[in-house]
């Protein structure tokens, strides 16, 4: 089954405006995002799904100077996002989709690749990491599905907020579906690892300043042992409120 990760992203942020365009040693915050994702084993394409608007251009033109093939471009509505990701999963004629957003950087591909399988078991319709517990850190949220889900929410799925948030049909009828969430061995969940506002951003910086010139492709066993060593690090973003929607989730 071809499976394909789909990244929303778009300039226009209410907290943090072209936080995904925003530089982290010299490259762009979604870039860095989209090569952690390009280590999964199970993901086959990759599609960043951003908006019409003219501000994204500027997301058109930096999935289009990085030039690889397995990472596509889709544009479409800013507020219809389920439709968005319909038409996005279909330019990618994929099976099944992953579902991550463009503000997590630290974003760990094992965990995707851990959701993919167990979707790929058969046993499930939506995979993911936040329902009904989280045990992850916020930043590393993955969902898992497949088109023929999406397909159908696409097409009855009516209430503005089930357009605005792709899955929220499915956390609000969680028994029309058959679920699964998989766990961190430990609870992280209080970690906050997503970029919504600067001080996550300066966060996120300082992982990557610690991490990435020794390590590119660093993984979440070791931010956590970078943070077991410089606790101060995690009381940058401490903080920080998590904007929530309807579902009592980030956007």
């Amino acid at each position: 089954m071809k499976v394909a990760c789909i990244i929303q992203a778009r300039v226009g942020s209410s907290r943090l405006p072209g936080k995904v365009i925003r530089e982290i040693l010299g490259k762009e915050m979604l870039l860095h995002e989209v090569e952690r994702v390009l280590n999964s084993r199970r993901t086959d394409v990759m599609v960043i799904a951003t908006t019409s608007n003219k501000a994204d251009d500027s997301v058109e033109k930096l999935v289009w100077l990085y030039n690889n093939p397995k990472v596509l471009l889709y544009r479409g509505s800013e507020d219809d996002v389920l439709d968005r990701y319909y038409n996005a999963a279909k330019k990618a004629d994929c099976e099944v989709i992953v579902r991550v957003t463009g503000d997590c950087p630290l974003i760990d591909w094992e965990v995707i690749d851990a959701a993919i399988d167990e979707f790929l078991s058969g046993r499930y319709d939506y995979v993911s990491n936040v329902l009904p517990k989280r045990t992850y850190p916020r930043g590393l949220d993955v969902e898992v599905f497949g088109f023929k889900t999406l397909e159908w929410m696409w097409k009855n799925c009516e209430k503005q907020y089930e357009r605005e948030h792709v899955t929220a049909y499915i956390r609000e009828n969680p028994k029309r579906f058959k679920i699964k969430n998989i766990t961190s061995s430990k609870d992280l969940s209080s970690l906050r690892w997503t970029v919504d506002e600067e001080r996550d951003f300066m966060f996120v910086t300082a992982i990557y300043q610690e991490l990435y010139p020794f390590k590119k492709s660093f993984k979440t066993v070791d931010i956590l042992a970078l943070l077991k060593k410089r606790p101060e690090l995690s009381k940058i973003n401490s903080e920080v409120e998590q904007k929530k929607n309807l579902n009592n989730e980030a956007n």
